[in-house]
């Protein structure tokens, strides 16, 4: 993932952040990091960490929008974070950093040479994160739980460069983020090793398609 300071040099990057009136801030585990910032205006990036955001609907089901890793971002630009029904959890110790939406069009950051580098960079991510949105479309357009599992299998190991690799999360946040039910989801992995499209050591999974 693009860094939003990539290719700028520490003195210009401290000039950035003076300029964005950004600030850093460092997170525990299972904190809803919107319930301190101006939801109307701006941009987060996650320094290192992770979080999830996540839509609570009226019966009380968790659907994770957007997993969120280090360099990724998202803000009031990208979502409708005043509803109540949005929240941003993280998903261990996190640090972001916090961009006024409204300053990246100062003319105090126009007239600077790294501003277009600075642009650039945001573009990279805007474009990395629509990759994985696609991607995501592209895995919960199947029909079936088993469909969806090996399609999201299938990405993931593409991704890492690998036919083994650790889900990144656990049962019950990958059956939210494929939505489907937790159970019927388990079971189908169950199916998928005997009918030996996959291999699974509890999180572990081996790709054998």
């Amino acid at each position: 993932m693009t860094n939003i300071f990539e290719n700028i040099n520490q003195k210009n990057i401290e000039k950035l952040k003076r300029i964005l009136r950004s600030s850093t801030i460092k997170y525990s585990k299972n904190v809803n990091i919107l319930s301190n910032v101006n939801l109307d205006d701006f941009i987060a990036i996650v320094d290192n960490g992770s979080l999830e955001l996540i839509y609570n609907d009226y019966n009380g089901n968790k659907i994770i929008l957007e997993e969120l890793t280090p360099g990724e971002m998202f803000g009031s630009m990208s979502y409708s974070l005043t509803s109540e029904e949005i929240s941003c959890i993280t998903r261990e110790n996190t640090q972001i950093t916090f961009i006024e939406y409204n300053q990246i069009t100062s003319d105090d950051i126009i007239k600077t040479d790294f501003y277009i580098l600075f642009i650039k960079n945001i573009i990279k991510i805007l474009g990395e994160q629509i990759t994985n949105k696609n991607e995501r479309i592209e895995i919960l357009t199947k029909k079936t739980t088993r469909d969806k599992l090996i399609e999201y299998f299938k990405i993931t190991s593409q991704k890492k460069g690998t036919k083994s690799f650790k889900l990144p999360m656990s049962y019950t946040e990958l059956s939210s983020y494929l939505s489907v039910d937790r159970s019927a989801m388990t079971r189908e992995i169950k199916y998928l090793k005997e009918d030996g499209f996959i291999d699974t050591d509890y999180r572990k999974i081996t790709v054998l398609y």
